[in-house]
């Protein structure tokens, strides 16, 4: 993972502010963070060794200004296709009986 190891701010939807480092980041936007301070709307800021915050209830990663973007948003796995394939496997397609003709009968 590209982002392991970076200080980030996470956003809660409940308007909780999570300061830490990233350990890991799932599909579905799951983050575990290391070294954690959280600071809530109507409670004091807290320390916590590590948390996980469930992807659904985050509102905004907040990114440090010194990071790269343009070398981590590249995807090295992303090849687009070439026309050539398309139009081959457009012609590999099974052909199609002609209307009010599908069984035979």
């Amino acid at each position: 993972m590209k982002m392991q190891n970076e200080s980030v701010q996470v956003e809660l939807k409940n308007g909780t502010m999570v300061q830490g480092t990233i350990l890991s980041v799932s599909p579905a936007m799951n983050i575990n963070l290391k070294d954690v301070k959280m600071t809530s709307i109507d409670r004091p800021a807290t320390s916590l060794e590590h948390i996980t915050i469930r992807g659904n209830q985050v509102r905004m990663v907040l990114l440090p200004d010194e990071l790269n973007l343009d070398s981590i948003l590249q995807d090295p796995v992303f090849k687009p296709k070439s026309k050539k394939k398309l139009e081959t496997t457009a012609s590999k397609a099974p052909k199609r009986a002609a209307p009010g003709r599908s069984r035979g009968f």
